[in-house]
């Protein structure tokens, strides 16, 4: 999933360490000798707040929850609900910037997980 949102060209950037360009991605890969990274990451989508919250109304497939790690495919935009009573400024504290995506990726197939993030990107 990371890598599929990494090539997207409505996307800006993907923080997961699964990912050769993380930071980290030399650590977690000495941490998680399983070669498994775990399913929980964020994106942002390019356009800000608007873009941002646009995926999050678009998509069919996941859920629009602020908790992670469940069986079904979760995002959530936390500008827009867990931190919306911050000032843009505490957010940005926070760590939270106005396109941030947060996806716990589900059991459900890949194949339709991508299919619903797309038709939702489509619609940014």
């Amino acid at each position: 999933m990371a890598h599929w949102l990494e090539k997207h060209p409505k996307i800006a950037s993907v923080n997961y360490t699964g990912l050769p360009k993380h930071p980290c991605h030399n650590l977690a890969k000495k941490q998680f000798t399983s070669g498994l990274f775990g399913s929980i990451f964020c994106f942002e989508v390019k356009g800000g707040l608007p873009a941002g919250k646009a995926f999050i109304d678009g998509v069919q497939l996941a859920s629009h929850l602020a908790n992670v790690a469940d069986a079904k495919t979760l995002v959530i935009h936390p500008a827009s609900t867990t931190h919306q009573q911050l000032t843009v400024e505490e957010q940005r504290s926070a760590g939270v910037i106005p396109e941030l995506v947060r996806v716990s990726v589900g059991i459900e197939h890949i194949d339709d997980i991508i299919a619903d993030f797309d038709q939702a990107l489509a619609k940014v």
